[in-house]
């Protein structure tokens, strides 16, 4: 009997990225906000119980779920040699070559030895828009067939009157963290697909990057 495969795409659940928001096959819309960290420990008792009530009353504030992810990965030193190595070949002064190197060699020894790991927060903030059977009579006309220029204007309409929600939603997450003392930066269309390339195919990261001549 043949096992039929499947294609990786049918396993993501993303339809589309377009101004940075995420339109999932069901319908669902989805924004990512890139948060920064909190060095709690260096903070005061009465700082800590400050930041904690704050983010308390930023959770009991929202009337819909977020997803707080928290990515670690292994530092990729690699593009920060290549720049190095590039800076050794301009190098005009014997000195400063041989100090360029030294410290080149320097840092591939102590990341091979060390695990420096990189972490990076991310708040997923979705919108699921009411589902209209058109097949039932809702929201159209049966006797009344549409043209694709018509059927294209109103899927338009309706993206932007979903994403008009949407961002309303993330003006409430970006207002609540920058609250407790967090910076935010909404992640646009280009960042949204490397992020989620990344989470799809972490062995790329591990590819050897070619450096030029």
């Amino acid at each position: 009997m043949a096992v039929s495969s499947k294609a990786t795409q049918e396993f993501v659940p993303i339809k589309d990225v377009r101004d940075g928001v995420v339109t999932l096959k069901d319908g669902g819309m989805r924004a990512v906000v890139l948060a920064s960290s909190l060095n709690f420990s260096l903070k005061s008792e009465d700082e800590r119980n400050a930041i904690v009530l704050q983010f308390q009353d930023f959770l009991n504030s929202l009337d819909f779920p977020i997803q707080i992810s928290i990515e670690s990965r292994r530092l990729d030193i690699r593009p920060y040699i290549a720049l190095l190595e590039e800076q050794y070949k301009e190098q005009l002064n014997d000195l400063m070559k041989i100090q360029t190197r030294e410290y080149i060699d320097f840092i591939k020894k102590f990341t091979e030895t060390t695990n420096i790991m990189t972490k990076s927060f991310f708040v997923v903030v979705p919108y699921d828009p009411a589902l209209i059977n058109v097949k039932s009579g809702l929201g159209g006309n049966l006797f009344q067939k549409q043209t694709s220029s018509e059927a294209l204007k109103q899927k338009e309409s309706s993206f932007e009157e979903n994403r008009t929600q949407l961002e309303q939603r993330v003006g409430v997450v970006e207002q609540g963290l920058v609250r407790c003392g967090i910076r935010v930066v909404r992640l646009g269309t280009e960042e949204v697909i490397e992020l989620f390339y990344k989470y799809f195919n972490p062995g790329d990261s591990e590819k050897p990057i070619k450096l030029t001549e």
